[in-house]
């Protein structure tokens, strides 16, 4: 099931050029924000078209939430952070209407205040790469580790 308006369908099925994926499986996928908080942080998404939280099946909340355990490790290892910041909006503040879940590398007095959330872009389009392939390699290494 796909929306062919959603852009996060879009990037799923392989048609958004610009997509730095960073992980993927047969449930979701997950690729860096194009407007991030911090360099690596990333939205994972479902493979299918679920607007939210609500709407995911119940058989894909276990496999969902897998992939966002680990991404909650690979993340801020990959970005050199001693932690991360793990969330999802649903309706409300949900600027894309297809569950995403945001992964974002922490370390203390970053900056982040509440829900004050400054994004920034990345340097260039090679520090974007640099940071998804840091990223593909430290989920490579975590998922070998078991």
């Amino acid at each position: 099931m796909t929306d062919p308006n959603c852009r996060f369908c879009a990037i799923v099925a392989g048609d958004e050029e610009a997509a730095y994926v960073v992980f993927e499986d047969e449930h979701s996928l997950a690729f860096l924000d194009h407007r991030p908080l911090f360099p690596g942080h990333s939205l994972l998404v479902p493979r299918e078209h679920h607007e939210t939280l609500a709407d995911l099946p119940r058989e894909l909340l276990e496999p969902f939430f897998a992939a966002a355990q680990l991404l909650s490790r690979a993340v801020p290892q990959a970005m050199d952070k001693p932690g991360s910041f793990v969330a999802m909006n649903n309706v409300v503040s949900q600027s894309v209407p297809h569950l995403h879940c945001h992964v974002v590398p922490r370390r203390r007095k970053d900056g982040l205040r509440g829900f004050f959330w400054p994004r920034r872009k990345y340097d260039s389009e090679e520090h974007m790469a640099e940071v998804a392939e840091t990223l593909r390699a430290t989920i490579a290494e975590l998922q070998e580790a078991g």
